[in-house]
């Protein structure tokens, strides 16, 4: 899984530094945190699946990887104006809440494919 998320990252940089090219440096430097945040809140999803399967075990650890996403997410939706990014972080944010307030009612094994989702909508966003 981290080798894949490696070559994603790799497309996007690729991506980003085309785009550069034809709109100049800050557009490379703003997409190009945009994709490291992307690569770090991936990071932070597979944390949180890991965290809900073993939830018995360590309840705590799901809140910790759902406060990382969403202060990772906060980094991009501050130095972004890209329309699909902020809708990404948007969606992303509901998704974390959902799944917040699924594990605060008690739900030991709460759906976190929403999140899995909106965090790959928010890659697209970035590598765009």
């Amino acid at each position: 899984m981290a080798a894949s998320r490696g070559r994603l990252a790799a497309v996007m940089a690729t991506a980003a530094l085309t785009a550069g090219l034809v709109g100049g440096c800050g557009a490379v430097h703003k997409a190009m945190d945009c994709v490291h945040t992307a690569d770090t809140i991936a990071d932070s999803v597979t944390d949180l699946q890991q965290a809900v399967e073993n939830a018995a075990h360590d309840p705590g650890r799901a809140d910790s990887a759902l406060d990382a996403i969403e202060k990772n997410v906060r980094k991009i939706g501050d130095k972004t104006d890209d329309a699909d990014v902020n809708k990404a972080v948007d969606d992303l944010n509901k998704a974390v809440g959902h799944v917040r307030t699924a594990i605060r009612d008690g739900d030991r094994t709460p759906d976190v494919g929403p999140v899995t989702d909106a965090a790959g909508e928010l890659t697209k966003g970035c590598a765009k």
